[in-house]
């Protein structure tokens, strides 16, 4: 799980993206959200969008960012019954596969924004 913030403001006044990423099945969700979003209102995207597809995840991975440390995240992660597992920082064996993603979309988003 990764935030990708300060993007230019889309037609629908997101300025944020949210990638989730399964390593077992390889695929990415990207949610786009607002960066004043609060812990509530990204509980229920992900139950909306990544929970009622896949069902909810039994672990977690992410880097040890303040959103993830944070006690309403864990109180979340509680709440669904998951594991939240912190990798070390630039241990490319765990994070490499979503930052590649990161840089990829990035990527992606400005050549439709160049384009349009």
């Amino acid at each position: 799980m990764e935030f990708v913030i300060d993007l230019t403001t889309s037609w629908r006044k997101h300025d944020a993206v949210w990638i989730i990423v399964d390593r077992l099945t390889k695929s990415a969700h990207f949610l786009p959200m607002y960066i004043l979003d609060t812990f509530t209102q990204l509980s229920l995207l992900y139950r909306r969008e990544v929970a009622r597809l896949f069902g909810v995840s039994l672990m977690i991975v992410s880097d040890r960012d303040v959103q993830y440390t944070s006690g309403l995240w864990q109180s979340m992660q509680e709440q669904l019954d998951t594991q939240l597992h912190f990798n070390t920082i630039f241990h490319p064996q765990v994070d490499g596969q979503i930052e590649r993603l990161i840089y990829v979309s990035e990527d992606m988003l400005m050549a439709c924004v160049l384009v349009f």
